[in-house]
C-alpha cells in the first residue's frame, strides 16, 4: 500500500488509534499508539520523534533523539486490540542526517537485500524459518544474593501424570514422543488452530501446524517462505501472535531454546535459497539435485557459522541446546537426508522450484532480520569465493568412531565462543556496508556484559547438587 492507501483502508476499518512497531537492538518489539488524527501522509515520510537511549543497545542519553518512518507496505489491523487500530512497522532513522540508523534490525536487513542485487549474483533470497515453541500453564524465575530458582509447567508435561487434577486423565505426552500423535494426547489442537487463523488475519500464508517432538506443549506453526525482509517482520508477527492467542487461552509461549530438562530444545531451521529473474539459482544436477552456486552458498555458511552462532543462536540458553551428543545439530556438515548435520537439503520434491537449503542449528531466541541477513552475507560470501563445502556426511553421525568425528568441525559450544569468532571472523559481514563495524562491537559488547558475564556471576540450583557437601 502507498500512504495514501493506508490511510483509505484504516478509514475503511475504522481504525481509530495507530501502533507503531519497531525492532530493538536485541529483538524484542517495541512500540508507542497514537490517534488515527495523527497519522497523516506526510508521517510516511517525515516520521515521529521517540527517545533512542531508552532502547536496549541504541543510543547515549546525550544524544537521544530519534525518528520511527511507518513503512505503508505493512500496514495492517491489529488483531488483538479492544479499540480498532492500525498497526504499521516502522525503520529507524536519525533525525538530522534523515540516514537509516545503522543498529535498526529491518535496515540492516534492507541493506542484506540490496547488497544482494548490486552483487549481479541473484535479486531475491527467500527465508523459511521454522520456528518452535512451548506452550505453558505456569512460569515462575528468582534470583537474589540467598537464592536462585526457575519452575516451568504444563498440563501436558509427563512429570505431571501423578498429580492429582481431579481427575487426571492421563493423556501427556512421554519425553520426545511429542511428535506427533493425535488429541487427546495433543491436547493444544484447537490454541494451535486459532493461532493459524489469526495469523491469516495479518497476510501470513501457514502451511501446517503440529505438536514438536517435546513433551509439555511443544509445538509447531510453519510460514510459507518469502522475501528477507517480508520474512523478518512475519516472524516479529508470528511470535506477537502466538504469545497473545496463548494469553487469551490462560496460556504463556517461550521461544527459549532449552526451557525444559531432559527433553528436545526449541529451534528454528531455516530454510533458504536465491533466485534471479523468476528462476531458482539452487536447482542443479549436482549432489542433491543441487547447482554449483547452492554448494558455494552451503560452504559459506560452513565456514563462518560459528560466527553465524552470534546471530542465530544469540543467548546463553541457546548452548543447552546445542550440546555435542545429542540430537543438535552441532556438526559443520550437510547432507540430502541426514537431519543431524548442520545444513540439509530437504528431498520432499523434485521440482526446481523447490530446491533449497536447511540450515539447522538457528534458534528462536534470535533478532530474524539480523540472523536472515547475516546466513545470507556468509552464502554470498561462499559463492563469490567459489568456498567449497567439501563431502556430504550421509553416515549417522552418533555412529561415527571417535577418530571421523574428530574430523568434523562442530558450531561455538557457548555464547561466549560464538562471540569471540564474531571478533575475529566479520569482515565478509562488512560487505556492502550491511553490518558496520559498530553494530559488530556493539553487539559484541552488549552480550558480554549483559548476558555471558551476568551469567557467570550467579550460580545455578544443579551447582548446590554438585558442590554443597565438597
Amino acid at each position: 500500500m502507498t500512504a495514501k492507501e493506508v490511510l483509505k483502508y484504516a478509514e475503511e476499518n475504522k481504525a481509530r488509534m495507530v501502533d507503531l512497531k519497531f525492532l530493538d537492538f536485541i529483538g524484542i518489539w517495541q512500540h508507542f499508539t497514537i490517534p488515527i488524527s495523527q497519522l497523516e501522509e506526510e508521517t510516511f515520510e517525515e516520521g515521529l520523534g521517540f527517545d533512542g537511549s531508552s532502547i536496549r543497545g541504541w543510543q547515549p542519553i546525550h544524544a537521544s533523539d530519534m525518528l520511527v518512518v511507518p513503512d505503508p507496505a505493512t500496514a495492517v489491523m491489529d488483531p488483538f486490540t479492544e479499540t480498532p487500530t492500525l498497526s504499521v512497522i516502522c525503520n529507524i532513522v536519525d533525525p538530522i542526517t534523515k540516514e537509516p540508523y545503522s543498529r535498526d534490525p529491518r535496515g540492516i536487513a534492507q541493506k542484506a537485500e540490496a547488497y544482494l542485487k548490486s552483487t549481479g549474483i541473484g535479486d531475491i533470497a527467500y527465508f523459511g524459518p521454522e520456528p518452535e515453541f512451548f506452550i505453558l500453564d505456569d512460569v515462575r524465575f528468582s534470583q537474589g544474593a540467598d537464592h536462585g530458582f526457575y519452575f516451568v509447567d504444563s498440563v501436558e508435561g509427563i512429570w505431571n501424570s501423578g498429580r492429582d487434577e481431579c481427575p487426571n486423565l492421563g493423556y501427556k505426552p512421554r519425553h520426545k514422543e511429542g511428535y506427533f500423535p493425535v488429541p487427546p494426547t495433543d491436547s493444544f489442537q484447537d490454541l494451535r488452530t486459532e493461532m493459524c487463523l489469526v495469523m491469516e488475519q495479518v497476510g501470513i500464508e501457514v502451511e501446517c501446524q503440529h505438536h514438536e517432538v517435546a513433551t509439555a506443549g511443544q509445538g509447531e506453526i510453519d510460514m510459507k517462505f518469502d522475501s528477507l525482509v517480508k520474512m523478518g517482520d512475519k516472524l516479529m508477527w508470528y511470535k506477537y501472535i502466538i504469545k497473545n492467542v496463548a494469553r487469551r487461552w490462560n496460556k504463556t509461549v517461550t521461544f527459549m531454546p532449552k526451557p525444559v530438562f531432559g527433553d528436545n530444545g526449541t529451534g528454528m531451521h531455516t530454510h533458504q535459497s536465491i533466485w534471479k529473474e523468476g528462476k531458482p539459482l539452487f536447482a542443479g544436477d549436482g549432489y542433491g539435485g543441487m547447482s554449483e552456486t547452492a554448494m558455494y552458498y552451503i560452504g559459506g555458511i560452513l565456514k563462518h557459522a560459528r560466527t553465524l552462532n552470534a546471530f542465530c543462536n544469540p543467548s546463553t540458553n541457546s548452548y543447552k541446546r546445542l550440546v555435542p551428543g545429542f540430537e543438535a545439530p552441532i556438526n559443520l556438515a550437510y547432507s540430502s537426508r541426514n537431519r543431524s548435520a548442520a545444513v540439509r537439503i530437504p528431498m520432499y520434491s523434485p521440482s526446481p522450484k523447490a530446491k533449497r537449503i536447511e540450515v539447522r542449528f538457528p534458534d528462536p531466541s534470535c533478532n530474524g532480520y539480523l540472523a536472515f541477513a547475516a546466513m545470507l552475507m556468509a552464502g554470498l560470501d561462499g559463492i563469490q569465493n567459489k568456498i567449497d563445502p567439501g563431502e556430504p556426511l550421509d553416515k549417522d553421525i552418533y555412529g561415527l568412531t571417535p577418530e571421523e568425528l574428530a574430523k568434523v568441525p562442530s558450531a561455538a559450544g557457548s555464547l561466549e565462543e560464538a562471540l569471540c569468532a564474531l571478533k575475529e571472523d566479520h569482515e565478509f559481514l562488512l560487505k556492502g556496508d550491511v553490518f558496520t563495524q559498530d553494530v559488530i562491537d556493539t553487539w559484541i559488547e552488549y552480550k558480554t556484559v549483559n548476558e555471558v558475564n551476568e551469567i557467570k556471576l550467579r550460580p545455578t540450583p544443579y551447582e548446590f547438587a554438585l558442590y554443597f557437601d565438597c
